[in-house]
C-alpha cells in the first residue's frame, strides 16, 4: 500500500516578477528622482513672489495649488539658504490678483497641469489590497509546500512529526485479575491466553494455535480496558495500549505507518499484548462512505488486517480490542484468524456489584451503618464505572460536611444524585404538594399489597432533577427473565399514582406523564414481543430493536399490516386498563391507610421502609383479600 502525497502547485516566477516591478514603479512614482542634479527646495510663498519681482524666475508649473519653478541661475534660497535652481511652493487659499500680472511683466513661462492628487500615492493605495492578497496567498502556498516537503525528510514540519510518531511505551501493568471484581465468565474466557503467553510451547506441541485477536464487547463502563490490562499483568508481558482514534490523521497514510510501527515494536518484544481501544472508530464497515475507499480510516483498517495476517507461528503476540458497537465493525475484522474470539462483559449482577463495591471502598473509611449488600441491591443496572462514581460522590459529600467517615446517608444521597439528579429548590404550592404526596403514596400502597411487586425501599416528595418525587423499590433477587405475574403487578404499581389522585382528589394531573409512558412501553412489549396476550398470540410485532450495549432502541421498518396494528393497540389498551382497575381496587379498599400515608409523607417529605410499614400497621385493622384478575380477552 503506497502512501500518496499530493504536492500543491508552486506560483510561477513571472507572477513574482510582476509584483516586484509594480512595487518599484509605485515607489519611483511616489518619490520621483530630482532633475539636473539639483535638489528641489520648498520656499515660502512670499519669497517666491520676491524672486519673481527680482526677475530670477524663468519658468513655473501649476498643478492645483502647488507651484514648481526654475530659476535662471542657482541662488541661495529656502529657510536654510541652500543653493539650487529648483524650488516649489504652495499658492495661498485666497486669490492673489497681483501674481499673474507680475508673472507676465517678468516674462515668466507658465505651464498649467490638471489639478490632481499625488499620483504615486493613489497608485499605491489602489494596488495595496491586491498586493496584500497575493502576498498572503503566496505565503500559504509556500507554507503548505514546506509541510509536504517535511514529510519527505524535513524534521520541522507537522507531517514529519506525524510520521515520526513513536509507538506507545510498553510496560507490564500492575493490575491483576483480583483487581477486576466480578466478570467471572470473561475471566474464564481469557485465562487460557495467559497460559499461552507464559508457556506457548505447551500449545504448539499439540498443534494448537491461540487466537490472534480477541474482541472485548460490552456496555460502556463494564471494565473492558481494565480486563485487558489485568490479562497482561497476569501474563507478565509488555502491554501496548492505543486508542483507535490515534491512528486517524489528516494526511492519508499516517495511520497505516503508525500501525506498522506499533506491530513491529510488539513483535520485537514478544510475547506481548496489543490493546486497541474504541476499535469501531477505525474499524467500521468499508464502502459505506464517500471518497472511493481511499480515505485515511480505510487505509488504516487495511493495514491492521494485513498486520494480523502477517503473524508468524513463533510470534506470541495477541491483539485485544474493545468496542461497545460490534454491529458496525467490518466483517473482515471478525473472520477466523483475526478477531474471531468474542468476550462479552455484561453489566454486573447483585453479587458482582457487591464485590465491585468492596474493591472501590478499600481506601474509603466507612461508617458502621453502611451495608454494601443493601447498596448493591439498590443499584440495578449500574456498571463498574457507575459504582466507582457512586463511592467517589459519597466521599465528596462527606468531605463537604467535614465528616471523618462515609455513612449510609452520604451513599444514599450519592445514589439518588446519580439516578435522579441533584436536589432542586422549588416553590411548590400547598395544593400541588398535597397532590404530589397523594400520587407517590398511591405507588407505595400498591407496591405493598401486590404479591409479586418489588418491595418498597423509600418514597419522597423532594424534587430532584426533572422529577418532583419518587418511589424507590429494591428487588429481592436478580431477575434474568420477567414472569407475567410480575409484569402485571408492575403495571398496576405504575398506574397506582394516577388512580390515587382520581380516588382522593376526583381528578388527575400531568404528573402521571412518565407513568403512562412507562406503562405503554411495558404493555406493548408484553403484547408485541413476549406473547402475553391471548388475542394476539406468540407473534413478534416489535417496532424497534433494543441495542444490547448502547441501552437504547434502533428503529426498524414495520413488518405487519394495519389490521394487526389495530389489534395490538386494542390489546395494549386492555392490559393497561386492567392494571388501572387493579390499582383502583387496592386504593379504594385501603383508603384510610392511603390518607394516613399521605399525611405522614407531607410531614416528613421522605419515608423509608420501616416508617411506611409502621404507618400501615397502625392504620389497617384487617387487610382485605384482593382479587388478582387476568384481563378478559376475546
Amino acid at each position: 500500500m503506497a502512501e500518496r502525497i499530493q504536492t500543491p502547485p508552486i506560483p510561477p516566477t513571472w507572477l513574482v516578477v510582476v509584483l516586484l516591478v509594480a512595487l518599484t514603479i509605485g515607489v519611483y512614482w511616489l518619490f520621483p528622482a530630482p532633475r539636473d542634479g539639483d535638489i528641489r527646495i520648498d520656499i515660502p510663498y512670499s519669497q517666491f513672489k520676491a524672486l519673481v519681482s527680482q526677475g530670477h524666475v524663468s519658468a513655473i508649473e501649476l498643478s492645483g495649488e502647488k507651484v514648481e519653478g526654475e530659476l535662471g541661475a542657482p541662488l541661495a534660497i529656502g529657510p536654510r539658504q541652500e543653493s539650487s535652481r529648483l524650488f516649489s511652493t504652495l499658492l495661498p487659499q485666497w486669490p492673489d490678483e497681483s501674481l499673474f500680472p507680475l508673472l507676465q511683466e517678468q516674462s515668466v513661462t507658465i505651464k498649467v497641469n490638471p489639478a490632481q492628487g499625488n499620483t504615486g500615492s493613489t497608485l499605491l493605495l489602489a494596488l495595496l489590497p491586491w498586493v496584500l492578497v497575493m502576498v498572503f496567498w503566496f505565503w500559504l502556498i509556500r507554507r503548505a509546500s514546506r509541510n509536504i516537503a517535511g514529510g519527505l525528510g524535513s524534521r520541522g514540519s507537522e507531517l514529519g512529526k506525524f510520521l515520526d510518531h513513536k509507538p506507545p511505551v510498553a510496560r507490564v501493568p500492575d493490575v491483576r485479575f483480583g483487581d477486576v471484581a466480578g466478570q467471572e465468565n470473561a475471566k474464564r474466557e481469557v485465562t487460557e491466553l495467559v497460559e499461552y503467553l507464559k508457556n506457548p510451547n505447551q500449545f504448539r506441541r499439540l498443534g494448537a494455535e491461540i487466537p490472534r485477536g480477541v474482541l472485548l464487547m460490552g456496555p460502556p463502563g463494564t471494565g473492558k480496558t481494565l480486563m485487558a490490562r489485568a490479562l497482561a499483568g497476569e501474563a507478565g508481558v509488555p502491554f501496548f495500549s492505543i486508542s483507535g482514534s490515534e491512528f486517524i490523521e489528516v494526511f492519508v497514510g499516517v495511520g497505516a505507518s503508525r500501525v506498522r510501527k506499533l506491530f513491529e515494536s510488539a513483535k520485537q518484544q514478544a510475547p506481548s499484548i496489543i490493546f486497541i481501544d474504541e476499535l469501531d472508530s477505525v474499524g467500521r464497515t468499508r464502502g459505506t462512505g464517500l471518497g472511493g475507499g481511499h480515505d485515511e480510516r480505510e487505509q488504516t483498517l487495511n493495514q491492521i488486517l494485513a498486520e494480523m495476517d502477517g503473524f508468524q507461528e513463533h510470534e506470541a503476540v495477541i491483539v485485544l480490542a474493545a468496542t461497545n458497537r460490534p454491529d458496525v465493525l467490518d466483517p473482515a475484522l471478525l473472520r477466523p484468524g483475526r478477531f474471531d474470539r468474542h468476550v462479552t462483559l455484561d453489566l454486573p449482577d447483585i453479587e458482582d456489584r457487591y464485590k465491585i463495591l468492596q474493591v472501590h471502598t478499600r481506601r474509603v473509611p466507612l461508617a458502621k451503618d453502611v451495608e454494601l449488600h443493601t447498596i448493591a441491591a439498590g443499584t440495578p443496572g449500574f456498571s463498574g464505572a457507575d459504582l466507582k462514581n457512586l463511592i467517589n460522590e459519597a466521599a465528596i459529600i462527606a468531605t463537604r460536611l467535614h465528616l471523618t467517615e462515609v455513612g449510609k446517608e452520604q451513599l444514599e444521597e450519592a445514589r439518588e444524585k446519580l439516578i435522579m439528579g441533584t436536589v432542586r429548590t422549588l416553590v411548590i404550592q400547598p395544593e400541588e404538594r398535597h397532590r404530589l404526596a397523594v400520587h407517590e403514596s398511591g405507588h407505595t400502597l400498591a407496591a405493598l399489597f401486590l404479591p409479586h411487586a418489588d418491595p418498597i425501599y423509600k418514597v419522597t416528595i423532594i424534587p430532584r432533577g426533572r422529577s418532583l418525587g419518587g418511589t424507590h423499590q429494591l428487588p429481592e433477587e436478580e431477575r434474568h427473565t420477567l414472569p407475567e405475574e410480575y409484569l402485571r403487578d408492575r403495571l398496576a404499581v405504575v398506574m397506582a399514582g394516577r388512580c390515587a389522585e382520581k380516588v382522593l382528589l376526583s381528578s388527575v394531573s400531568s404528573g402521571a406523564d412518565d407513568d403512562i409512558r412507562q406503562a405503554t412501553n411495558l404493555a406493548r412489549a408484553m403484547v408485541g414481543r413476549w406473547g402475553m396476550s391471548e388475542k394476539i398470540g406468540p407473534v413478534d410485532y416489535r417496532e424497534s430493536e433494543s441495542h444490547p450495549f448502547l441501552g437504547r432502541e434502533i428503529a426498524q421498518p414495520r413488518r405487519f399490516s394495519d389490521h394487526s396494528a389495530r389489534q395490538i393497540d386494542e390489546a395494549v389498551h386492555e392490559v393497561i386498563s386492567h392494571a388501572e382497575e387493579r390499582a383502583t381496587e387496592i386504593i379504594s379498599q385501603h383508603k384510610s391507610e392511603l390518607e394516613a400515608l399521605v399525611a405522614l409523607l407531607e410531614e416528613k417529605e421522605t419515608l423509608y421502609k420501616d416508617d411506611i410499614t409502621h404507618c400501615i400497621k397502625t392504620t389497617s385493622l384487617s387487610p382485605p383479600s384482593l382479587r388478582y384478575l387476568r384481563p378478559k380477552e376475546s
